[in-house]
């Protein structure tokens, strides 16, 4: 499962993602779709654990992607 609540990240002045919020139940399929610059790679560069966010939550697999990035990449 894959939540997420209130998703920022920015970069200075820009907001790359605003409060983005979804929740992906076990067993679904997910598209992220959107025009270039819309924030798709840095959501996933944020659930990957790759990339902070500036603020919300994030959960993959029960794991809290900013406290436990390591069992969310495995």
């Amino acid at each position: 499962m894959i939540e997420v609540q209130d998703l920022t990240k920015k970069y200075g002045e820009i907001d790359a993602v605003k409060g983005l919020t979804f929740k992906v139940e076990p067993g679904r399929i997910w598209g992220l779709l959107g025009p270039n610059g819309a924030g798709k790679t840095t959501t996933m560069r944020i659930l990957t654990g790759y990339q902070p966010a500036t603020s919300g939550q994030a959960r993959v697999a029960g794991h809290d992607v900013f406290n436990e990035p390591e069992a969310v990449k495995r």
